[in-house]
């Protein structure tokens, strides 16, 4: 991660905590993520993972991809391949590069998978968008709370209610693959 996306990725966790008036103890036990690294995280002094990332923005009511909008200034409507912001988790080499302008309606990421890998995410993490996957390049198990899928090239699936999900690479190729999401409508109670 460059060390301006540290920066920058660090004051939007911070602002996003203290927008919902939120102590590092409280966003602690809603995330399941210790005091001691939320702090290492929002000081840009600890690099996070996917997973750990995932955490905290669910626990904050916010998509990783909206999470990942708010290092962005407001863009264009435009969004060029050079300006993309492009993460990459340092505990397994997965590859996030944000492809649609930030602030809009559907959100476009683009993944490279590294063999052998995985990243997992708790159901928080689908509440709040409804998401699909698009393979483009190898080979994607997808593993949807109790049901697995296994995705190829031009393949797209569309994820069901929210449930503990997980994105596994088991082959010995790099897997590349597009994750869609649009915030879900709340309904009224």
């Amino acid at each position: 991660m460059s060390d301006r996306l540290t920066t920058d990725l660090a004051a939007a966790l911070r602002a996003a905590r203290t927008a919902q008036g939120l102590s590092v103890n409280a966003l602690a036990e809603r995330s399941g993520v210790s005091r001691a690294m939320i702090a290492k995280v929002e000081r840009g002094t600890a690099q996070p993972t996917a997973v750990l990332l995932g955490r905290l923005s669910a626990a904050l009511g916010l998509t990783l991809s909206e999470l990942f909008a708010r290092t962005e200034e407001r863009a264009p409507r435009l969004s060029r391949s050079a300006d993309q912001h492009l993460w990459v988790d340092p505990q397994t080499g997965y590859r996030r590069r944000s492809v649609s302008p930030a602030g809009g309606a559907v959100q476009l990421v683009e993944v490279d998978l590294p063999p052998g890998a995985e990243v997992a995410y708790p159901a928080d993490a689908y509440a709040l968008a409804d998401h699909q996957i698009w393979v483009l390049q190898g080979h994607l198990r997808f593993q949807e709370g109790a049901v697995e899928h296994d995705l190829n090239p031009g393949d797209c699936l569309e994820l069901g209610e929210p449930a503990p999900c997980s994105y596994r690479n088991v082959t010995d190729r790099p897997c590349r693959y597009v994750v869609i999401l649009s915030r879900r409508h709340r309904r009224p109670h």
